[in-house]
């Protein structure tokens, strides 16, 4: 697959190869699916707590007799269907991670980058570098280049300039190659991959 290497200006600068095994496959919802679940389990704080039975600060001493009430046998205020005790079966502290095979989270990655190929929402830039950090003519740039809602993947290192420009505008993030993921890729709608990106994730895949 061949794609037409674009300058922030929105100048040609040549073509490259994209490798079919990376962008070319067929997407599978199935497996996006899955790796976005992945991602999103793995960013839950699960820090929501309530207080059980045991954790309530009341009495545990019975509340009366066994028998010779009438009443229905109780033990401690501290159960459920009692105001101020605690609550069953609520929600504790854990971890919301699971597992996914290391082939499949890698497979996703494919998937993801096959989409945006696909669907032409795939821009290559030949550098990210901007001269100065000044936000209003990176946007101009952008505008140029019809980008309003992207992900942008830079090489190892992120241009500082470019960065700082760059944060400002909404709906638009800024990531290295190493941070690529599947969710941010899907969330935005263009996909926007620096020449040293594309060389990256094609040796990482190799």
């Amino acid at each position: 697959m061949d794609l037409t290497v674009k300058t922030l200006e929105g100048k040609d600068a040549g073509k490259v190869s994209l490798k079919d095994e990376i962008f070319g496959l067929e997407p599978r919802e199935d497996i996006l699916a899955r790796m976005v679940r992945y991602q999103l389990a793995a960013k839950r704080q699960g820090s929501h707590k309530v207080k059980g039975r045991s954790e309530v600060s009341l009495t545990g001493a019975k509340m009366y007799k066994q028998k010779g009430t009438g009443n229905a046998r109780h033990h401690a205020k501290r159960a459920p269907q009692f105001r101020g005790g605690g609550v069953a079966h609520g929600p504790v502290v854990r971890d919301h991670a699971h597992d996914l095979p290391k082939k499949v989270r890698a497979l996703a990655l494919k998937h993801a980058l096959s989409t945006k190929a696909k669907s032409e929402d795939l821009i290559i830039i030949d550098d990210l570098v901007a001269k100065e950090a000044k936000t209003k003519a990176l946007l101009s740039q952008f505008s140029g280049l019809g980008l309003d809602n992207a992900l942008i993947i830079g090489g190892a290192e992120v241009d500082g300039n470019f960065k700082l420009a760059a944060r400002n505008i909404p709906n638009i993030d800024v990531l290295p190659v190493q941070g690529i993921n599947v969710y941010d890729i899907l969330r935005r709608g263009k996909l926007v991959l620096s020449k040293s990106a594309v060389e990256a994730l094609e040796e990482r895949f190799k």
